[in-house]
């Protein structure tokens, strides 16, 4: 009885407070009969792996002007898709929405599978995913949990396992708080509670639905939870990128190995990113070394890029590589690193012209 007055409360708040986001179907609207597009619903949940709410509203607002359902999605140009997902980082990502986008027109015939073992099945689709698309798009009860759902249910709960460790010990909290009605709204209420009321830093408990049954309220403990086990320093690598431009204006660029970090990507070529990478040129040039560097961190590590930059001839063979027309060239598509590189390269290349 208290876990069903539990989530009543919470959707009352919900019915109230949800939050307006683009491929979302509010609360009047899905009560009025209105149904969630599977479709953006799964592409919202990938975009928002290891990314912010804030961050991927203008990439989902482009990709479904762009391409409106999986069937477009899934004839889109590897390329097309690969420069529109730019910046938004684990590009992973991006392989795998086309190799499931096709595998849902090709096997599905354009439709995303209603069960949780059937959106298991496709590629890219792992437990999390699977739940919130089976709880929000098909209303089915299954427990969803990201960062946001655990850092309640630790509070509500005053769970002080430390995470990752907790993630099983919460799952099956947050499982016995899921109710058989509105599960779907029941989890993006939760989301949405996490996201802006039990924040990480100074919850706004007097403003929260379940501030009287919340634990770690009533015993002070709200701030410090969810606990985390202590982080492992990232190590930091090295490497050498490479920004030639021909006399002609075009670009030196090359495009990634499809397996691997920024796989499938256009780049500028680079060196192998190591602890002491030796110089990789991709061609026969007058190499000036910038003082500059480019620095980014990945997950797992942090990267320093050298950068060289050299002006050529028209008639340039590159060793690897392919030139790009400076009218079709758009930085904008360059990962995130290669574009701190274009950033410091380009100024340096303009003056030497």
């Amino acid at each position: 009885m208290r876990y069903f007055a539990e989530a009543e409360s919470l959707l009352a708040w919900y019915d109230t407070h949800a939050r307006d986001l683009p491929w979302r179907i509010s609360p009047a609207a899905r009560a009025g009969g209105g149904r969630p597009d599977p479709y953006r619903i799964w592409l919202s949940e990938v975009m928002l792996q290891q990314t912010t709410v804030a961050a991927v509203k203008s990439y989902f607002l482009r990709f479904t002007t762009l391409w409106p359902t999986v069937a477009d999605l899934a004839a889109a140009e590897d390329s097309a898709v690969m420069g529109e997902w730019a910046g938004l980082g684990y590009y992973a990502r991006a392989r795998n929405l086309l190799k499931c986008a096709r595998a849902v027109v090709r096997d599905h015939n354009g439709r995303f599978p209603d069960t949780l073992d059937g959106l298991r099945a496709l590629p890219g689709i792992g437990p999390y995913t699977a739940a919130a698309i089976a709880a929000i798009a098909y209303d089915q009860p299954h427990v969803v949990v990201d960062g946001n759902v655990e850092r309640v249910i630790a509070r509500l709960h005053d769970i002080h396992t430390p995470l990752p460790t907790a993630k099983r010990e919460l799952t099956e909290a947050a499982a016995r708080l899921t109710p058989r009605t509105r599960p779907g709204d029941y989890a993006q209420a939760v989301m949405d509670l996490g996201a802006t009321i039990c924040t990480p830093k100074s919850p706004a408990c007097a403003l929260c639905p379940w501030r009287a049954p919340c634990a770690a309220h009533a015993a002070g403990t709200a701030a410090d939870l969810p606990r985390k086990l202590p982080k492992t320093p990232k190590p930091l690598r090295h490497g050498h990128a490479y920004v030639a431009r021909r006399a002609d204006g075009a670009w030196l660029l090359e495009r990634r190995p499809d397996s691997g970090l920024l796989g499938g990507m256009l780049g500028w070529p680079c060196s192998d990113w190591g602890d002491a990478p030796s110089p990789a040129p991709p061609i026969a040039a007058h190499w000036q070394e910038l003082e500059a560097e480019a620095r980014h961190t990945f997950t797992h590590f942090h990267l320093r890029l050298r950068i060289h930059v050299a002006l050529l001839p028209e008639d340039a063979t590159p060793e690897r590589g392919q030139f790009l027309r400076d009218a079709t060239f758009r930085p904008a598509e360059l990962p995130t690193v290669m574009r701190k590189v274009f950033d410091l390269a380009r100024a340096a290349l303009n003056s030497s012209a």
